[in-house]
């Protein structure tokens, strides 16, 4: 059976899809002062008050078990939460990470006094969490893993570097993939994963300013930090197996497909005026739903998998290529559209948005995996390779 024929049709079901209009209230509160292309950040802005007012709601954590201060809820109520945030454009980016994949990665692999401390904090919005995997000069080769803990008597040593670390700078732990065992060249075997409290002596954090003036990937040094012994989660040299599997949360959700929402729903706003309205515009608009439709269907039946326990790693790498793709088309449709009309007055809000989206796009094909990565994945859950 090929990848494709793994995925089928889900419904949400009808106890979480009512989660919805709750969501969709509290959001046009808690940010209807916010401009679109500040909201076109999405899971990339960051506030932390807006966090804790969504844990204060329960809705960070909301899969986690409720012994662990979650809210025992499926992961379709999560979707749900989600497609809201990110279809809205709220700053969520403080504690994204936690919620979509630390948490679960820790009540998997965690012992109980890891679940016991961590989780909780998560729930609260009292701990945020940062994905410690890319290295330099590895490109997207996350298995020549440089960065090493070294076991002692008092844990572990930790000294290496980490590369394009989502909001490390305002994070407190970050779950990093590290060698303890081996060399690079040793592949797969010898990695483990580590919690890295990051307020501990030997760590600097730097930012890294892109082209909008964001600063939301980061540097990240260890020089001699010492690890206590519990710092190591799952079981040592089990790292790559369980990277896999957090990747599967990482690459599958609908922030793989509506990182350009903002802009579309800001731009066919205007379509939908009189003085927007065009037959061209329209067929794009078309495309796109079109396009999107299949993309969320696909995105639910991985959720689905999730839910059953199981790692569809593939499954999810072929929604991230094909979502981030889409997320790419969009602004460059978009400024097409626009500049074939002349002399049309466009909303200033409308091109300030699409200045933005357009600036980050390209991460959209290298964070979560790059696109030749993901194409080689898939290729081989085909047979074709």
């Amino acid at each position: 059976m090929s990848v494709l024929d793994s995925l089928s049709l889900t419904r949400i079901p009808s106890e979480d899809e009512a989660l919805r209009a709750e969501v969709r209230d509290f959001l046009s509160q808690a940010i209807r002062q916010w401009p679109a292309h500040v909201r076109a950040r999405s899971w990339g802005g960051y506030s932390n008050e807006l966090s804790r007012q969504i844990g204060a709601k329960g809705w960070i954590g909301i899969t986690l078990p409720k012994a662990y201060g979650g809210g025992g809820r499926s992961a379709f109520a999560r979707y749900v939460l989600v497609e809201e945030f990110l279809a809205t454009g709220a700053p969520v980016g403080s504690h994204w990470i936690a919620d979509r994949q630390s948490g679960p990665l820790i009540l998997k692999y965690g012992t109980e006094d890891q679940k016991q401390f961590y989780l909780p904090r998560i729930c609260r919005a009292e701990a945020f969490f940062c994905i410690g995997m890319s290295e330099p000069n590895s490109g997207s080769d996350l298995a020549s893993v440089k960065t090493r803990a070294v076991s002692n008597d008092n844990g572990f040593l930790l000294n290496g570097q980490k590369i394009w670390t989502t909001n490390a700078h305002h994070s407190h732990y970050m779950i990093a993939l590290v060698r303890t065992s081996g060399e690079a060249s040793d592949r797969h075997k010898g990695l483990s994963q580590v919690i890295v409290d990051l307020s501990l002596p030997g760590v600097t954090v730097r930012p890294i300013v892109d082209l909008s003036g964001d600063s939301h990937f980061c540097e990240v040094f260890f020089e001699n930090v010492q690890l206590a012994p519990e710092a190591l989660i799952g079981t040592e040299g089990q790292g790559w197996e369980q990277v896999m599997s957090e990747l599967a949360f990482e690459r599958s959700g609908p922030e793989r497909i509506f990182s350009s929402i903002v802009l579309f729903d800001e731009w066919l706003a205007w379509v939908r005026t009189s003085e927007g309205r065009s037959d061209s515009a329209l067929r794009l608009a078309g495309r796109i739903f079109t396009e999107l439709a299949p993309l969320r269907a696909m995105s639910i039946s991985v959720q689905e998998k999730l839910t059953r326990g199981e790692s569809p790693v593939v499954e999810a790498a072929l929604v991230k290529e094909l979502g981030t793709t889409l997320e790419q088309f969009i602004p460059s449709a978009i400024a097409d559209d626009l500049a074939g009309r002349g002399n049309t007055d466009v909303p200033l809000e409308l091109l300030r948005t699409l200045n933005y989206t357009t600036e980050v796009a390209p991460s959209f094909s290298l964070r979560g995996g790059t696109r030749d990565i993901l194409r080689g994945m898939i290729a081989r859950g085909l047979g074709l390779r």
